[in-house]
């Protein structure tokens, strides 16, 4: 699979100045932590659920978390379970392409109980979501973890939910911060990414953001997500892949506003009159909020629809003055450090501050891709929306 993979390899050759690489489930997991993009969310009681991983895979979707928790009713776990193992072998038998697979469980006990079940469906199988994670309820999840996956014979990761009160709470984050990081670090090479729960912050208080808002502006959740990044998102070898929240608004439909973008004006690069007609779609506050997750040192999100995709793949792609920006700090005659200007001279690189910035740009160029100089979001966008 790649990032616009499910695009013409005509028209990925006149988005980009270098591709997105191709990567499958057993690629090195600093690669797939960075490709993960849109993670798309879909409960497990879905009928149709392997008809609907199928689907999304076409439309540019890498990665999809299966659901047994917060968005299925206590009462239909079973049920869920069950519909789940049956969608897997149904997968299987079809042998159709699929993206990264994860799924999302309740208590240490479903860990080993569906890969049992599952049987040789578990190749599809990439990992399990562990929800409210703090050092004392992830412990049992991870070790359950290890002991799957020494059963099933298959690499299997964990993508840790942060969305626990204490961590919210003043008075216990510090010491839930440096537990989870104590744990996480115990089993670093099964923890992909660490997921932000912000729902779950917001309910502690009675909040909830507008379409208009981001998570950044509500500030009790941005102390939150700069405290995690604080501890946990270093740049230094001790960090992990953090990414970006959910974004729960979808009123927009991806026919709504695909002949907008083909109108003449969006198609030469107008970008301020996209996002002028796109605010009568909910979807201004998203991608705010994906640059802001950038700028505060995250990748990627979880997304509820999938109309949520294609803004997050279109702006994680690497410009081509961010490329040739890391490019020219890392030359290695650049070792010793110093300042230079920009290829695009418009701005000052320094060389040993920007150099892990420069790092984490060149991975993600690798997994999304470099845009042409003269491609933007909009056309991003447009090609991501292909079907």
């Amino acid at each position: 699979m790649r990032h616009f993979g499910h695009i013409s390899p005509a028209v990925r050759e006149g988005l980009f100045h270098q591709e997105p690489c191709e990567f499958s489930s057993d690629s090195p997991a600093w690669l797939l932590s960075a490709a993960l993009g849109a993670t798309l969310y879909s409960p497990a009681t879905r009928p149709r659920l392997a008809d609907d991983v199928v689907k999304q895979t076409g439309r540019g979707v890498v990665s999809m978390v299966l659901c047994l928790e917060d968005s299925i009713h206590d009462s239909e776990v079973e049920e869920a379970e069950t519909n789940l193992v049956r969608q897997f072998k149904d997968l299987e038998e079809r042998g159709a392409e699929a993206p990264l697979l994860f799924i999302r469980v309740r208590e240490p006990e479903q860990i080993s109980d569906l890969v049992r079940r599952l049987g040789t469906a578990v190749r599809l199988l990439s990992g399990f979501v562990l929800p409210k994670f703090t050092e004392e309820r992830g412990t049992p999840f991870l070790e359950a973890l290890v002991d799957a996956e020494s059963v099933s014979g298959r690499r299997l990761y964990a993508m840790p939910v942060l969305e626990s009160p204490e961590l919210l709470h003043l008075e216990s984050r510090t010491t839930t911060l440096t537990g989870i990081a104590n744990v996480v670090d115990k089993y670093r090479d099964r923890v992909l990414a660490l997921r932000l729960g912000v729902t779950d912050f917001c309910s502690a208080y009675g909040l909830r953001r507008s379409p208009d808002m981001t998570a950044y502006d509500v500030r009790i959740v941005a102390a939150v997500i700069a405290d995690v990044v604080n501890v946990l998102g270093r740049a230094d070898g001790s960090g992990f892949t953090i990414t970006g929240p959910v974004w729960e608004y979808f009123r927009l439909q991806e026919r709504m506003f695909k002949p907008q973008l083909r109108r003449s004006p969006f198609l030469e690069g107008r970008a301020e009159e996209l996002r002028t007609a796109l605010i009568e779609h909910d979807i201004d506050g998203l991608l705010r909020e994906i640059e802001l997750d950038r700028a505060n040192g995250l990748l990627g999100k979880t997304c509820i629809h999938p109309s949520h995709v294609p803004p997050v793949h279109a702006l994680s792609v690497v410009s081509h003055e961010e490329f040739s920006d890391a490019q020219d700090i890392l030359r290695p005659e650049r070792g010793g450090g110093g300042v230079l200007r920009s290829a695009y001279t418009n701005k000052m690189n320094e060389v040993k501050p920007h150099r892990a910035w420069a790092e984490r740009t060149l991975q993600r160029a690798e997994v999304f891709g470099v845009a042409r100089a003269d491609v933007g979001f909009v056309e991003l966008l447009t090609a991501g929306l292909a079907e």
